[in-house]
């Protein structure tokens, strides 16, 4: 049993007895978008079976059996934090998932994009895929390709052409320089293995000061 389920086991377990059938509904969120994935029922071997193997587990009332999202698709969801909420009737799991969650192919029950509503990280997650493709033609990818001083190089290049603009009266111009800067430090960033969340949560703990 992996270190994060031992943590969570020390949370207090749903009231099964709560429900005729014993189930509870577990809602399952992506842990990094925040996206609600889709929506699910537990009995107490579920529950045992998600924690045992690290892979969401439902009971299944048209099977009538346990099932693990994923088992026939591959699509499964990796189990990264469970809650149970203050009446210890509802479940919320947090978990990664591999590939899309509906059995429609798209990325939640809902059929919402399973991306950040905040477009920065959005963008971030792009980058991040530009980077893993080394697609053919892709700015980004070609960028990465050259390494982390030519990278460096052009976000300094960036903001000197900011610092120019911003000697000026062309609102325009300037944003649009902001964007570059902005665009080729989260490039840098993702060289570096770092994220923008790593320095939103230096500037948070600034602030708290």
């Amino acid at each position: 049993m992996s270190e994060l389920f031992i943590v969570n086991m020390n949370l207090p377990q749903p009231d099964f007895s709560k429900y005729a059938d014993g189930l509870v509904p577990a809602i399952v969120q992506d842990m990094h978008t925040s996206k609600v994935l889709m929506l699910g029922f537990m009995n107490e071997a579920a529950l045992a079976k998600t924690y045992e193997i690290g892979n969401v587990t439902f009971f299944s009332r048209s099977k009538q059996r346990l099932w693990t999202k994923g088992e026939e698709s591959g699509n499964f969801l990796k189990v990264k934090q469970v809650l149970s909420d203050c009446d210890h009737d509802t479940l919320l799991i947090k978990a990664e998932p591999v590939g899309p969650t509906c059995h429609t192919g798209a990325d939640t029950c809902w059929a919402e994009k399973n991306h950040h509503d905040n477009f920065l990280l959005y963008l971030q997650d792009i980058i991040e895929l530009r980077r893993q493709s080394k697609e053919a033609g892709s700015y980004v990818a070609s960028l990465f390709g050259k390494g982390i001083n030519k990278i460096a190089q052009k976000v300094g290049e960036e903001a000197v052409e900011l610092v120019i603009e911003a000697k000026d009266d062309n609102r325009d111009l300037f944003l649009n320089e902001a964007a570059d800067l902005l665009f080729h430090l989260l490039i840098l960033l993702r060289a570096k293995d770092c994220t923008l969340q790593d320095v939103m949560t230096i500037l948070e703990k600034r602030h708290q000061r």
